[in-house]
């Protein structure tokens, strides 16, 4: 697995954690809180979010014959679309 992690400043993490949870969970399988949200894609990837008043943490694990890159601009820009007002958020994606 290829595990990426990004701190996002925001003050609105736990509405976009749980916009984007609800959104995904037509079609995968997610479960979620106000502060916390894991999701598992088809694809084997895994994005796990935690939510404070000033951050959003996000955990991406890509197994190894995935595109990181590609898992990394839609959980982006995803999430830039429910953050349409203060978008585009600031992902500075670490390999751990």
């Amino acid at each position: 697995m290829s595990v990426s992690i990004a701190r996002v400043p925001t003050h609105s993490a736990s509405r976009y954690l749980q916009q984007l949870a609800k959104h995904w969970s037509h079609k995968m399988e997610v479960s979620f809180s106000e502060q916390e949200a894991t999701i598992a894609f088809p694809n084997g990837a895994s994005l796990e979010m935690r939510a404070d008043s000033e951050t959003l943490d996000v955990r991406l694990a890509v197994p190894e014959d995935g595109d990181v890159a590609r898992m990394r601009e839609v959980v982006a820009s995803h999430l830039d679309r429910f953050a349409f007002r203060e978008a585009p958020l600031t992902f500075d994606w670490q390999v751990v």
